[in-house]
């Protein structure tokens, strides 16, 4: 994939804005808990959207690389190899499965991209649960199976909260600066 430098621009402006989201959610309390399962201390955000913006107005390499970005704030906020990895892959499996409605079904692309990525994040999540959550924080494996419902019934809304509002800004910038969409990248 070549990479202009209006589209280096503004992967790193997404990126930038995936560092700035996750410190002042977490630094200003707005980070909303997970109300059914608060022993795992899952927690609702915005981080996802600028990567699924960056696979909007890019592509997916630069959906990637921001998702990268996460991990590495995310890492260096917290300290926490394991929710810094979860919550990339969350949002790396997210962009797959909206990549591949994308390429596949492209006259229903929107509902499609929708579903298959929220699909594709609770699927992967489901299997990175079942091993993070049994090995690295000791949870038995009946108890992380038992659990698995309400993952992914977080993942679904978490999922939806990044697609949905990016696909928000993404239709906002596509009508007031239609120049900064780009044409469609072949990754």
């Amino acid at each position: 994939m070549k990479i202009n430098t209006r589209t280096l621009a503004g992967i790193t402006l997404l990126a930038s804005l995936v560092v700035v989201l996750d410190y002042t959610m977490k630094f200003s309390g707005l980070k909303i808990p997970f109300p059914w399962l608060p022993t795992l201390k899952l927690k609702f955000d915005f981080t996802g959207i600028p990567i699924v913006l960056s696979l909007l107005l890019f592509s997916f390499i630069p959906g990637m690389f921001t998702s990268t970005i996460a991990f590495v704030a995310i890492l260096a906020r917290s300290g926490d190899v394991a929710s810094s990895l979860m919550k990339a892959l969350a949002e790396l499996f997210t962009i797959i499965g909206m990549t591949l409605a994308l390429k596949k079904i492209p006259k229903f692309k929107r509902g499609a991209s929708l579903i298959l990525g929220i699909v594709t994040r609770c699927f992967a999540m489901f299997f990175f649960n079942l091993i993070v959550l049994s090995t690295y924080y000791n949870i038995p494996f009946a108890i992380v199976l038992e659990m698995s419902p309400l993952i992914a019934a977080f993942n679904a809304i978490q999922g939806s909260i990044s697609i949905l509002g990016g696909y928000s800004i993404y239709e906002a910038i596509k009508k007031r600066v239609p120049s900064l969409v780009n044409k469609p990248n072949k990754s």
